[in-house]
C-alpha cells in the first residue's frame, strides 16, 4: 500500500518578497519522511484571500494531508483562518476554549487582552485545536488541512503536536554515493538502473568543485534491502 501523501501551503508576502527565508518546509519534509507521509507538493502564495482559498481547495482535494504555514496572528494581514473557513464553507468566530487558553496565558503574565490579540482565538466552526506549547495561541485542523503559525519555533511545536495523530506509512530511507564524473557521462547507465529499480527513486544532484564535475546520486525508497542492492549495482557501474 502506498504511503499517505501531503502538501504544504506557505502563506505570506514576506516569503515571496525575499524578506524572510522559509525554514518550515525543510523541517516539515524531514518530519514527514520519518513517519512515512510523502510530501508531494509545496506552494507559496501571497496574503491574498482568493489565492489562499483556491490553494487550500485544490491541495485539500489532491492530497491526504495539507499543512499551512503563516497568517494566523493578530494583525490585519493574518487572514489564513478566515480563508480556510471560507474554503470549507464554515463560519468562524472567537471560540471559548481558544479564548480561555489565551486569556489564562496573558493574565498570568499581566498582558492586556485586546481585540487584536483575541483574533488568534477565532477558529472555524468544527475545527480541532492544535496545541502550541511555545506561545499558546493554537493552530487548528479542518478536515485534512492543518493550519499552523509561520514562526519556525511555533510551527515546529505544532507539527510535533499533530503528527502523532495522523496515519503514516513506511518511513522513507535513502543512501547516497558521490561520483566524480559529469552527468553527461553517467546519464545513460543511471537511466538503465532507474528503469530496473522502478520501485525506488534515483536522483542525480550535480556539483562542480575545484574544476571537477561530479554528482551525488541519492537512492530513496521504503525497502532498505532493495536500496542497498541498487546502491551496490550503482557502485559497480562507477568504480572509484
Amino acid at each position: 500500500m502506498p504511503n499517505p501523501t501531503a502538501a504544504m501551503l506557505v502563506i505570506g508576502d514576506e516569503i515571496l518578497s525575499g524578506r524572510t527565508r522559509d525554514a518550515n518546509m525543510y523541517h516539515l519534509a524531514g518530519e514527514l519522511t520519518k513517519v512515512g507521509i510523502d510530501l508531494k507538493e509545496v506552494r507559496v502564495v501571497s496574503d491574498d484571500a482568493a489565492a489562499i482559498i483556491a490553494a487550500v481547495t485544490a491541495l485539500s482535494g489532491a492530497y491526504d494531508e495539507v499543512f499551512t504555514s503563516g497568517g494566523i496572528g493578530p494583525t490585519h494581514d493574518d487572514i489564513t483562518a478566515d480563508c480556510v473557513a471560507q474554503a470549507f464553507g464554515r463560519g468562524i468566530d472567537i471560540r471559548d476554549d481558544a479564548r480561555t487558553l489565551l486569556s489564562d496565558h496573558w493574565n498570568a503574565r499581566g498582558v492586556e487582552i485586546t481585540e487584536a490579540r483575541l483574533r488568534m482565538a477565532r477558529i472555524p466552526e468544527g475545527a480541532t485545536l492544535i496545541d502550541n506549547p511555545v506561545s499558546i495561541a493554537p493552530g487548528f485542523t479542518v478536515e485534512n488541512v492543518h493550519v499552523m503559525a509561520g514562526v519556525p519555533s511555533v510551527f515546529e511545536a505544532m507539527v510535533a503536536s499533530t503528527l502523532p495523530k495522523l496515519t503514516g506509512g513506511q518511513p522513507l530511507l535513502s543512501q547516497s554515493l558521490r561520483i566524480d564524473r559529469g552527468e553527461g557521462e553517467i546519464a545513460g547507465p543511471l537511466r538503465k538502473l532507474a528503469e530496473e529499480y522502478t520501485d525506488l527513486s534515483i536522483g542525480s544532484y550535480p556539483y562542480q568543485r575545484d574544476g571537477v564535475y561530479g554528482a551525488n546520486i541519492v537512492i530513496r525508497g521504503t525497502d532498505g534491502a532493495r536500496i542497498s542492492e541498487a546502491m551496490t549495482r550503482l557502485a559497480a557501474l562507477f568504480p572509484a
